[in-house]
């Protein structure tokens, strides 16, 4: 079992420390001046000024006659260490080419998240990611990136390695050895554990005792295991009813599945954007809760996180005609016409029954017709308007009116419409928020305004949870906010010098204006970055400089602790 160090555990909420005066005043870096600290660890904030000197945090407290080359005077805003994406999809944009100022250089960057406070990510997410790590971690370090970045083992790729084109069933024993090997190799390589894709292919078809040896080896090496769940809600997204056999797993038996590979193997689990997907599924966030409530009172290694959205990723190209239908046009090639197959689908009785039980399958999964929003269709009128309001307005059943949309809408677009499913409750959103083991992540990759639609979160998933789960909904406190994106996953990862604000640590530093603070990012126009965030440093660098974007790549790709010290020397990157 990985032992974890114990300096999270509560500390003093109040510091005082006496005026640094005369000859030994210190000179600093950077000294932010006069804030607030919140230090990450959930205690309340005591006012101090901290200095900065080569990319550490140098001294905290009474500095009022300390020089450096820069002073900020914060006039009470909020000091907080940089946040800690747990989950990310910031890969790809990190791994950019492109010389300074191109827009590769602008991607790596990584302006939306470091915009929110960001300043380290965990990638190779959902089982993904390129291999070996050693040639990732090599490319990413030569092109220079905006926030740090912690590697994650991807089981769906090296699966994809083991088994070959010959994946949908279950690994032998030859092939869980060799996919040992590689998470083994990838934690040398540096790698803080393995991630998991369960839903996804082709993890989907390997079995619960596949993933102990794998899971075990990333413990060996001081890893964590981060897992996508098999399921959301009361099915995984591949199930159609019409086509799939009866007794699909569901979120409650992936938790339970999640639980047992950390009990077994004595690893740090993280269920990865627990969620409870589904109008037919709502309300099951307290059994979740109370699922790893128990696990953990006995003492299993078992966390989650979340992005607090009532919406998903895949809710966003929500298709409410049957993709096993939709196959048939796509075969056309460019002449592709989606309301043909379905049109010769309704005209057979039989097989029109099936199809129409399955779009009404779909629109429950994602949250049910008052939940499911038009974002565009070549009929401007219909842009807002939800699935049940296009139902009273034609007089006709939701399933109706999706094949409607399909029909007259544009024939040559999957389900006629983009269409975003609102698939999560508020209810299940907020309690879960507010569990202590309960990590904030943001599932969200890097993007420009250039780019096309995206979910909210991708500029937005800091500064809400703060704003409107804390400091609006109260469900919990702005401590604990800051403290699910900061001193809790650095504890998680076993980042012994980030995460909070103390002396020695690295200066991965955000300064916020709560009365400013928000998440501008909507669904409609999701490319608006947040207000409020006023400085962001990664490793006393500032990559937001009141307010604005400074366009730097100080990040690094960071070394597990135990991993630190090869040979007698010290490994850069902690």
């Amino acid at each position: 079992m990985r032992r974890r160090t114990s300096w999270i555990a509560p500390l003093l909420a109040l510091v005082v420390v006496a005026p640094v005066t005369g000859q030994d005043a210190e000179r600093f870096d950077t000294l932010l001046r006069g804030g607030r600290v919140l230090d990450g660890t959930g205690n309340p904030w005591f006012r101090a000024d901290v200095g900065i000197r080569e990319g550490r945090i140098a001294a905290l407290g009474d500095l009022r006659d300390a020089s450096a080359e820069r002073v900020i005077e914060l006039d009470g805003r909020y000091v907080v260490p940089g946040f800690i994406d747990i989950h990310s999809h910031a890969d790809q944009g990190l791994d950019a080419p492109g010389e300074p100022g191109s827009e590769g250089a602008r991607r790596r960057a990584a302006p939306n998240l470091v915009s929110q406070g960001v300043t380290t990510v965990v990638v190779n997410q959902d089982g993904g990611g390129p291999w070996p790590i050693a040639e990732q971690r090599s490319r990413l370090e030569e092109r220079g990136h905006g926030p740090n970045a912690a590697l994650m083992v991807g089981h769906n790729t090296i699966r994809a390695r083991a088994l070959g084109s010959d994946f949908r069933r279950p690994a032998t024993p030859a092939e869980v050895e060799r996919m040992t090997e590689m998470v083994e190799r990838g934690m040398a390589e540096g790698a803080f554990g393995l991630s998991a894709g369960l839903e996804y292919v082709p993890g989907r078809w390997s079995e619960t005792s596949e993933l102990f040896p794998l899971v075990s080896a990333a413990g060996r090496g001081g890893g964590i295991f981060i897992v996508h769940e098999r399921s959301s809600g009361m099915t995984p997204m591949w199930f159609w009813p019409s086509q799939d056999d009866p007794g699909p797993p569901t979120m409650i038996q992936t938790i339970l599945e999640d639980i047992e590979i950390a009990e077994r193997t004595g690893v740090t689990t993280v269920a990865t954007h627990i969620k409870a997907r589904g109008a037919d599924f709502w309300g099951a966030g307290r059994a979740l809760i109370d699922l790893i409530d128990r696990a953990r009172a006995r003492g299993v290694p078992i966390w989650a996180d979340q992005y607090p959205y009532n919406t998903t990723g895949s809710d966003g190209s929500t298709v409410l005609i049957p993709r096993w239908l939709l196959t048939r046009a796509e075969e056309a090639g460019e002449d592709r016409d989606f309301a043909e197959p379905l049109e010769a689908a309704l005209a057979d009785a039989g097989l029109g029954e099936l199809v129409r039980m399955d779009i009404a399958h779909e629109i429950s999964r994602r949250g049910g017709a008052e939940s499911l929003v038009v974002m565009e269709h070549i009929d401007p009128n219909l842009v807002g308007l939800t699935i049940a309001e296009l139902s009273a307005r034609w007089d006709v059943f939701p399933v109706d009116a999706a094949i409607r949309i399909q029909i007259e809408g544009d024939r040559t677009r999957p389900g006629g419409a983009r269409i975003r499913g609102f698939s999560l409750s508020e209810i299940d959103v907020e309690q879960l928020s507010a569990k202590p083991w309960l990590i904030t992540a943001s599932d969200a990759g890097i993007a420009l305004p250039t780019d096309g639609p995206v979910h909210a979160r991708f500029y937005g998933t800091f500064p809400r949870k703060i704003k409107r789960y804390a400091m609006e909904a109260g469900v919990l406190s702005i401590e604990d906010a800051v403290r699910s994106a900061t001193s809790l996953p650095a504890q998680v990862l076993g980042l012994d010098d980030r995460g909070m604000i103390r002396e020695g640590f690295v200066a991965d530093v955000a300064v916020l204006d709560l009365d400013r603070l928000a998440d501008n990012a909507t669904f409609f126009e999701p490319h608006q970055y947040p207000s409020g965030v006023d400085y962001v440093l990664v490793g006393g660098t500032f990559v937001v400089d009141d307010g604005d974007l400074t366009w730097e790549l100080p990040g690094e790709i960071l070394t597990p602790a135990g991993a630190r010290t090869q040979a007698g020397r010290t490994v850069s990157g902690g």
